[in-house]
């Protein structure tokens, strides 16, 4: 098979369930060394487990790969620079960060309280930001000194923030910073050989199992399988996707699309295989708005709803 990361360092927060999981294994497999991050924590964001983390390392070792286990808050700055700090000082440098960490605390607006509000948008946007401000800094300061950067920020957004979804105003207003956060980054960041995209999944995990109609049936559960999303990440995570920037694409075992604004713009079928995507992916943002061409700059959004 094909390896698309070899030498490649990356950390992947949420990493220990669901999608994070897939896509710590996935970047494993194509010759990544990964530190999987992830506290463990239920549903909402309380608890810890260790193990959670641990127990998907275990699986990449067992199948070859290189990974360790860590159980930093991303969310507290100094638990985001101590994730970036411990992949440095494991491996040797950093080159990928793809932030997957969140939780549900799901309430109509009228009901929602202000913990619900601030525990959302601090797991999911400050834990975005802090991961990606202290690999940027690591970054930036390897650029300086003339080393040649390939640095890769990879975030997990949602439809929910995209179009909309009754009763998660706190979910869906952080993933919507995060597709911001996205744009605004790719393009402050570029001058150093760092990308910033981001990835809207559609997928059945512990987060999703309550919403919406159930799969009817095994083809629909498999269609909505996280692994599917894993693909995208690993592939936008390699040195063959450095023109790409700025971009939100969404994703599950159906589609592959790029999301422009809040329409969804060009598409084309689910694809298992990362080392097949770069010409997927050449394809719909060929098809996509015309500023928002493979040049390495992002293309724009809209600035109001159709």
């Amino acid at each position: 098979m094909t390896k698309l990361l070899d030498g490649r360092v990356a950390v992947v927060t949420g990493g220990g369930r669901g999608i994070g999981r897939d896509h710590a294994i996935s970047l494993a497999r194509h010759g990544a060394k990964v530190v999987v991050n992830d506290l463990g924590g239920e549903l909402d964001g309380t608890g810890s487990d260790p193990t959670v983390a641990q127990l998907v390392v275990d699986e990449i070792v067992a199948a070859g790969g290189e990974a360790v286990a860590n159980t930093n808050d991303v969310a507290d700055w100094e638990g985001a620079k101590g994730l970036v700090d411990a992949a440095i000082e494991t491996y040797g440098d950093i080159h990928i960060v793809v932030n997957n960490a969140g939780m549900l605390r799901d309430r109509v607006l009228a009901n929602m309280t202000e913990d619900e509000w601030d525990a959302v948008i601090r797991v999911h946007l400050k834990g975005t930001f802090a991961p990606a401000r202290h690999a940027v800094a690591h970054w930036r300061e390897q650029a300086k000194s003339g080393q040649k950067v390939t640095g890769r920020i990879i975030s997990t957004t949602s439809v929910s923030g995209l179009y909309g979804n009754p009763g998660q105003t706190n979910y869906g207003a952080a993933k919507a910073g995060i597709a911001a956060f996205t744009q605004i980054a790719a393009l402050e960041v570029a001058r150093y050989g760092v990308t910033v995209n981001a990835v809207a999944p559609v997928a059945l995990t512990r987060m999703t199992e309550g919403l919406g109609p159930a799969p009817e049936n095994d083809e629909a559960r498999e269609a909505r399988a996280p692994h599917w999303i894993a693909p995208i990440v690993t592939w936008l995570a390699s040195e063959e996707a450095g023109n790409v920037t700025g971009r939100i694409f969404e994703a599950s075992g159906q589609f592959l699309a790029v999301a422009e604004g809040w329409t969804r713009g060009a598409s084309t079928a689910a694809i298992d295989d990362p080392t097949k995507i770069g010409d997927a992916v050449a394809k719909l943002l060929a098809e996509s708005r015309p500023n928002s061409g493979m040049d390495g700059t992002p293309g724009s959004w809209p600035q109001t709803k159709p």
